[in-house]
């Protein structure tokens, strides 16, 4: 049975519900899953004037935990067409497992939302991407097995790099079942492949 962590960063409850919906697939294909979160980094004053949802149930992570697993499900969403400074800041610390190659071989994948159609969602999730990349990791993405994602019909989020979703620009938008279908899709297909390598 694989061992999944899917490990997130959400500033405002979007990318909590992916992850979750992410560690659904998972757990249908098997898998043990935990799901975490990287600490927030921004001073609390600025995350309460800016409304961050700072009650989330997810418990957080340390870099520690990282190596224990057979997958890592990353999700953060855009800063200006690139990962949230706090998943870079989590994962800039984890220099320590590339050196020993705690990671190698390992399943990495990614997710990530944007407040508008074009905000940079490939961008973001490829500025994950690179780093499971440098960590050794055989990545996972979302293939259009998931055929949600070629919905012309309604504004959906998926890519064939990973999951997504869209916010709107005040974070009205919630993830759709489309985008929702996405996430538990990627989650599965994850949680096979590492049960595949580590069988």
């Amino acid at each position: 049975m694989a061992k999944v962590l899917v490990l997130y960063y959400s500033s405002y409850g979007h990318l909590e519900t992916m992850a979750n919906a992410v560690a659904e697939g998972a757990r249908a294909a098997g898998a043990t899953v935990d799901v975490k979160r990287v600490p927030e980094t921004a001073p609390l004053e600025v995350a309460k004037a800016a409304h961050f949802k700072l009650d989330q149930a997810a418990p957080v992570a340390t870099i520690a935990d990282l190596e224990h697993y057979d997958a890592i499900i990353v999700g953060a969403p855009t800063r200006f067409g690139r990962l949230a400074s706090q998943m870079a800041s989590f994962l800039d610390q984890a220099g320590g497992l590339w050196m020993r190659g705690a990671l190698n071989g390992k399943v990495g994948a990614a997710f990530t939302s944007t407040a508008t159609q074009h905000g940079g969602q490939e961008v973001t999730l490829f500025s994950m991407i690179t780093n499971l990349l440098h960590f050794g990791m055989v990545i996972v993405g979302l293939p259009y097995s998931h055929q949600g994602q070629m919905n012309m019909t309604e504004i959906v989020g998926g890519s064939p790099y990973g999951a997504t979703t869209l916010a709107a620009g005040d974070g009205s938008r919630q993830p759709s079942e489309i985008d929702l279908a996405g996430a538990r899709h990627q989650g599965e297909l994850v949680a096979k492949t590492a049960a595949k390598l580590f069988s």
